[in-house]
């Protein structure tokens, strides 16, 4: 037997740093890989009172190694989850795979991947990188909904430094959560277990509540802590897409997606789209409600063929889901972004906006150019003249008054009373149900 006697059973302290009381039951303890014991434990037993299925790799029983006998203990779990509608919790630490030189490891990894894609949309399914997820592994890993790194794991398919460091997969939206240790890490897939759903067709949780103090701002954040409970906010992909936000929430006790598109008049980029469209679709596969905060001019690098592509991936997304949408315009909803995430065309339940806000087919000095080209002439000041009608365009054809009056928005309210509106537009949509066509999925691109 190949036992490092010199490294602690992490392992062991993993799954008793998830599960209450640290207290789990086993299952096929006794199974071998080759001539020692598998390099992984599975188990299930209970997260905040919540039934969840687990694995921990061993990496001091042959570095970890995956074989055979690991992925049939894995894809049980899997099946598992599947029969009982149970979540998943993988904690990844291996080296790689058995190499014998056939291909018995590929065929060991499209066992769990395909395992994986089974449960996809049906349970939650979170993985912590707590050391080394190298190779194929990284697929499996990637094919759960959220990945939660430590800030000294790996993660690559193939070996290179630059790449393979948690500060790396968060940027590029592959980690959406990076914490310091173990400890904070498993913390954090606990917390969401417990604030999602435990599968497609279980209710999203209620939970006792308190309200946050008055918050008052208008960035993006202070808008979230004035709607939401109070310690109840669990940040996604923070370092992945700049001008965005996705996160959950309780409001009034229940579990809320919140997707802010923009934060401060900020175009969206590619980045901000795939952050955005991930995000609807996974709370859609759960029907967890969805409340998108708009504050952009539109999207960055509109002219290029790529943007187009993820601009169109990030309105289907929005228009497949069938979830609760209410959408809150706060300050500008310029072009094509008001249609992908907010209007009628996204499927929005509810869409409100702030007396400021200004949602325009066009950026305001555009806008007076194409519109009121005439009025420009003879100025003595042409940027001023610009600047004073682009004002006056967005106080009047592009007011929020305007938009009420053309049914492009179904109520214009206070910012002091987003919450108050939230609370009674979720409550009167809980009973929301929508029927398909016949149709395995949309064909949107990627």
């Amino acid at each position: 037997m190949q036992i490092d006697k010199n490294t602690k059973n992490q392992a062991r302290e993993r799954l008793s740093l998830l599960f209450d009381d640290g207290i789990y039951s086993e299952i096929n303890s006794m199974v071998k890989e080759k001539d020692t014991l598998t390099g992984v434990i599975s188990a299930y037993g209970y997260v905040n009172g919540n039934a969840v299925y687990a694995f921990s790799q061993d990496k001091s029983v042959n570095s970890g190694a995956v074989g055979t006998a690991q992925a049939d203990k894995i894809s049980k779990l899997y099946e598992l989850a599947a029969k009982t509608g149970t979540p998943i919790v993988g904690i990844h630490d291996s080296n790689g795979a058995f190499m014998d030189g056939t291909a018995s490891s590929l065929a060991a990894y499209g066992k769990m991947l395909s395992a994986s894609s089974v449960v996809s949309g049906v349970v939650p399914q979170i993985s912590v990188i707590a050391g080394t997820c190298a190779g194929t592994a990284a697929m499996l890993a990637c094919s759960s909904d959220f990945v939660i790194m430590t800030k000294n794991s790996e993660f690559f398919m193939a070996p290179n430094s630059s790449i393979g460091s948690a500060e790396s997969a968060a940027k590029s939206g592959i980690a959406s959560i990076i914490c310091d240790d173990d400890k904070t890490a498993i913390e954090k897939a606990r917390e969401l277990v417990n604030i999602l759903p435990v599968n497609n067709l279980a209710p999203v949780p209620m939970f006792e509540f308190a309200e946050n103090a008055k918050v008052s701002g208008t960035d993006i954040k202070s808008i979230i802590a004035s709607v939401a409970d109070a310690d109840s906010e669990i940040e996604i992909n923070t370092e992945f897409g700049a001008a965005s936000y996705t996160g959950f929430v309780t409001i009034g006790g229940s579990t809320v997606g919140i997707a802010a598109a923009g934060k401060s008049s900020d175009k969206l980029a590619s980045d901000d789209c795939a952050k955005l469209a991930r995000f609807v679709r996974t709370c859609d596969a759960f029907s967890i409600p969805v409340v998108t905060f708009v504050d952009s001019e539109g999207f960055a690098d509109a002219d290029t063929i790529s943007a187009v592509k993820s601009m169109t991936t990030l309105a289907n997304s929005y228009s497949e889901a069938t979830t609760v949408k209410i959408a809150v315009v706060t300050g500008k909803a310029i072009g094509p972004v008001f249609a992908a995430v907010a209007g009628n065309s996204s499927n929005s339940d509810f869409t409100y906006a702030y007396p400021n806000a200004v949602i325009a087919p066009l950026e305001p000095l555009t806008a007076v150019e194409f519109m009121w080209h005439e009025k420009l002439k003879g100025a003595e000041n042409l940027d001023n003249a610009r600047n004073e009608l682009a004002l006056e365009y967005e106080k009047t054809l592009a007011s929020a008054e305007t938009a009420a009056e053309n049914n492009f928005i179904d109520d214009i309210i206070d910012p002091i009373q987003t919450r108050n509106a939230l609370v009674s537009a979720l409550d009167i949509l809980s009973g929301k149900r929508v029927q398909k066509l016949p149709k395995k999925h949309n064909n949107i691109q990627f």
